[in-house]
């Protein structure tokens, strides 16, 4: 049993080393030495490559001989860690204590920084979406916009987690962010002060009377119950004839928060299931009877910012015929990540697993395509045509009992938003059509 710790020694030619390669190979062993620590449902481990190793410790050594300047054991040796971690996949990383600490914060919803959540795309840093009402989604950055440097720093050679730490800092602090955004030939600079994020998942209104809008900017911890509550707040007044899920730039979140608002306007059926390795990796989440919007005619939008949990709840609306989802293709995320602690107060960050949409679609890699595409805008009036003054548009005008008084402030909304006033107007189309229905 003691072999291959006594093997892997004897490649080693400085004492020195002797000491560090015990300890690799220590933490290196095969599944016999490992085995009672080992549940009996883990998948076999092969046997670790001999020579393999030996390379490893190889290369170690002449590093720790050679390089132009000396570095300990620990830096190497957590390097190595990330290595290994780095190149399974965009979204399994390392966390020393300091990330391990910001991730935690982030998942609570407060930390200090300018609110965008990132990727790696195609070896480059990438924003997967900027957080609402942040200074981020303020300063105009948008997703798939590739960050080539954080201040003076190019992102070329860091990991995410490096990258996420180096935008996060100290309120009130500034940050010059370099940014190559898609159709454009010259990067641009973008200076943005640090703020303490407090992100609000759930926000809701009434577009107009009968018609309401539900914000949803990523999935934390409690906002299924949040999205509950302001669904019963939209309908205090009465019940709606249509509402707008907006999952447009939600970066995504805790999976069963996914489960949660999806649960809420289904009253059965497989909401999301996945596959992984492990038996633990495999799950399967189904709507509860209980609902809180079963019958409201909805319509969910999506853009290229919407990963992950966002991706679930639109797949799974959309497979159960729940849903009218509306926008563009969404980002493609669809892999589940595991937040393991270790026993030195650091973690990893693995991928476990694939999600897959009720009728069996992998979203990795390929996204959900909406069922009506319909690009970001602003309306606007074409030229010479006149549309004349309307009573409502004069100052000061007698209002109607039934007129909102926000309305010309959500008319000015609806302009400049051109996906949520088509999705208002599908909304309205769908209430027609059902009152016809109704009638015959």
């Amino acid at each position: 049993m003691l072999s291959p710790l006594v093997h892997v020694g004897r490649v080693l030619q400085h004492p020195h080393w002797m000491l560090s390669a015990v300890l690799l190979a220590f933490c290196l062993v095969p599944l016999p030495l490992a085995a009672q620590a080992t549940s009996d449902d883990m998948p076999a481990v092969d046997e670790l490559p001999v020579e393999d190793v030996q390379t490893f410790a190889e290369v170690f050594e002449r590093i720790k001989r050679a390089y132009v300047e000396e570095v300990d054991d620990r830096t190497l040796l957590r390097n190595a860690m990330r290595g290994m971690l780095n190149e399974l996949d965009p979204h399994s990383a390392y966390l020393d204590r300091e990330e391990f600490e910001s991730l935690r914060e982030s998942t609570q919803g407060e930390f200090g920084g300018v609110g965008i959540e990132v990727g790696m795309q195609d070896g480059q840093l990438t924003i997967i979406a900027p957080i609402d009402d942040t200074p981020a989604s303020r300063a105009g950055l948008q997703s798939r916009d590739v960050i080539l440097r954080i201040d003076d720093t190019p992102t070329e050679s860091l990991s995410l987690q490096e990258a996420v730490t180096l935008m996060r800092g100290e309120p009130g602090s500034d940050i010059t962010i370099t940014i190559l955004r898609r159709g454009e030939e010259s990067p641009r600079r973008v200076t943005i002060t640090r703020e303490i994020i407090r992100t609000e998942s759930v926000k809701h209104e009434l577009l107009e009377e009968g018609f309401g809008y539900l914000r949803v900017s990523q999935f934390q911890s409690r906002t299924g119950e949040q999205v509950v509550g302001a669904l019963e707040e939209l309908t205090a007044e009465g019940p709606l004839d249509g509402l707008v899920l907006d999952l447009r730039n939600n970066p995504g979140g805790v999976l069963q928060a996914a489960v949660d608002v999806a649960d809420a306007f289904l009253e059965e059926g497989l909401i999301v299931y996945t596959e992984g390795r492990l038996p633990d990796t495999e799950m399967r989440f189904s709507a509860k009877r209980e609902t809180a919007a079963p019958d409201v005619p909805l319509v969910v939008l999506i853009n290229g910012g919407s990963a992950s949990a966002a991706e679930i709840v639109a797949g799974a609306l959309q497979d159960q015929r729940r849903a009218v989802v509306m926008g563009t293709e969404s980002f493609g995320k669809g892999s589940v990540q595991q937040i393991m602690p270790l026993g030195n107060g650091e973690g990893l960050k693995l991928t476990t697993a694939l999600y897959f949409t009720p009728e069996g679609r992998s979203i990795q890699a390929q996204g959900i395509e909406p069922d009506v595409d319909v690009v970001r805008g602003r309306l606007e009036v074409a030229e010479g045509q006149d549309i004349g003054v309307r009573e409502v548009d004069l100052e000061g005008h007698l209002r109607s009992r039934n007129e909102p008084r926000e309305r010309s402030e959500m008319s000015e909304r609806l302009r400049e938003d051109y996906q949520l006033a088509e999705a208002l107007n599908l909304l309205k189309a769908l209430n027609v059509v059902g009152q016809r229905n109704q009638r015959d």
